[in-house]
Order: structure tokens, then sequence, then C-alpha cells
């Protein structure tokens, strides 16, 4: 089993930065991809980056595009979501997502490809 374990969450101002950390603990090494999820009060989990290793192939919604950036230390087996730009609507649960396999370019926007997840780390952006 993996134990993903976020943290970085937090409270900002509208046009302010957060950058997320999810590490990855117990059978780590069979990680392949990695992504984040976010989901607010009232709607479905959706769709945020991905991140597969050791490609390093990237995926972004479109909502947040120019302004996170997902990246992975492997040496530290963490996952990192940077942040920027904020906005209101980017406020959200976020979850941090992980499979063994690697996942096709088009089913990694799906939650339900993904086996292992986090426990969620709160961000709250004001205007």
């Amino acid at each position: 089993q993996v134990q993903l374990t976020e943290s970085g969450g937090g409270y900002v101002l509208s046009g302010g930065s957060l950058r997320l950390s999810c590490a990855a603990s117990g059978h780590s090494f069979s990680v392949n991809t990695m992504g984040w999820f976010r989901q607010a009060p009232g709607k479905e989990r959706e769709f945020v980056a991905v991140f597969s290793f050791p490609d390093r192939a990237t995926t972004y919604a479109d909502s947040v595009k120019g302004r996170f950036t997902i990246s992975r230390d492997q040496s530290k087996n963490t996952l990192y979501l940077q942040m920027n730009s904020l906005k209101p609507e980017d406020t959200a649960d976020y979850f941090c997502a992980a499979h063994p396999n690697r996942i096709a370019l088009s089913g990694r926007r799906s939650p339900s490809a993904y086996r292992y997840w986090g426990q969620g780390t709160q961000v709250t952006v004001s205007s």
C-alpha cells in the first residue's frame, strides 16, 4: 500500500501564491503517475494537474494553465503543486492522487483512474 501525506494548504488573498506538497510513503516505488484534484462544497471532484514519471509528462486543466505548475522530486518522493495568481474560484479541498501504472493521456483527468488518495488539504482564496 501507498500512503500520501499532503501539506501546504492555507488562506491567501486573491493574486497570492501557495505551494502544495504530497509525500508518498510505503511501497512508493510502485507509484508511476501522480496528480492533483480539487473539490469545492456541493461540486464534484475535478482534475487539476498530473505528472507522469519517469517521462515527466504533465497535463493541466484549462482553468489553471499558466498559473499552476506540477513537479516531482524523485529523490524526496514528493509531488508539488505551485499555485500562483490564485483566484476565489480556486477555493476547494485539494487532493493528491497516485497510481502504480501509467495512465493513458486522456484518462489522466479521471479520478477513477487513481488507486491511492491523500486526505486533502484546504485552500481558501479571498477576494
